[in-house]
């Protein structure tokens, strides 16, 4: 069995770099290494960097991650440990398509798609610079919840709301000059807060995640700080959607990012 929280190296919380250490226990499945006691049920963004961390390790040399997408089909356990089984559905010539399976108790909890990329040196233009924001140094400090190893920024908002939508974030841990790993910490990062908050002004409140995707632009090193902006979108249908982007501490656009989630008014118990 994993390690406790008690039991890691840090010594209460594990780092995200065990988080992100995952078992081979055969070719193409994967087990996680630590789990800790959590009163909620598993962080989206956890699971989500694991299962591109598994099937990034099963790409050829070189094959760096574009795009994830992934759906939340049952609340998993941050005190069990998770399995990954990875799917290799196609190699080409530049690309990788992978598909990878979390399980816990033998149940589906979260299922993803990821496509894998060989860089080539092409055009590289950006068409919208990055949204204007008090540098880190100049912005509210302090931890961000449920996340380990990442501290937190947060500038003025554009946005009256419940949870902040824009915020300078980084991992607190040295990370390794490994673009997968920054990868998997920066789709670790992309599930925190949500940006449907700003639509909380009567009883319908956003809740669980349903479907999150990520698109990885450029490389980006997440021991260095970046700029999460995440803008409202639509609610109808019990859903609400929004988008958001990553950008490097230069302005540099990293990663653009969506998700779903439900959206509801709280159903009478009487």
């Amino acid at each position: 069995m994993p390690p406790t929280m008690t039991e890691t190296a840090e010594g209460t919380f594990p780092t995200v770099l065990e988080l992100l250490t995952l078992e081979e226990l055969d070719r193409d499945l994967y087990r996680t290494t630590v789990a800790f006691d959590d009163p909620y049920p598993l962080y989206g963004g956890q699971v989500a960097a694991q299962a591109l961390r598994a099937a990034g390790g099963t790409v050829p040399e070189g094959r760096l991650p574009h795009s994830l997408h992934g759906y939340y089909l049952r609340g998993g356990d941050a005190a069990r440990p998770t399995i990954f089984r990875v799917d290799r559905d196609r190699d080409g010539r530049s690309f990788s398509a992978r598909r990878v399976v979390a399980l816990q108790g033998g149940e589906v909890i979260f299922n993803m798609s990821a496509s894998f990329h060989t860089p080539e040196d092409d055009v590289d233009r950006q068409a919208h610079p990055m949204p204007d924001s008090a540098l880190p140094d100049d912005a509210a400090g302090g931890t961000l919840p449920r996340l380990f190893s990442m501290e937190g920024r947060v500038p003025a908002q554009p946005y009256e709301s419940d949870w902040p939508t824009r915020m300078w974030a980084r991992s607190t841990q040295t990370l390794p000059d490994d673009p997968l790993v920054h990868a998997c910490v920066l789709t670790y990062l992309s599930d925190i807060s949500t940006g449907l908050a700003a639509l909380h002004d009567g009883p319908a409140r956003g809740g669980s995640s349903l479907d999150h995707a990520v698109w990885f632009h450029r490389p980006v090193r997440m021991d260095e700080w970046v700029l999460m902006d995440l803008v409202p979108q639509t609610v109808s249908a019990g859903r609400g959607w929004y988008t958001g982007t990553i950008h490097a501490h230069d302005g540099t656009l990293a990663a653009s990012l969506t998700q779903e989630t439900l959206f509801r008014t709280p159903r009478s118990t009487s």
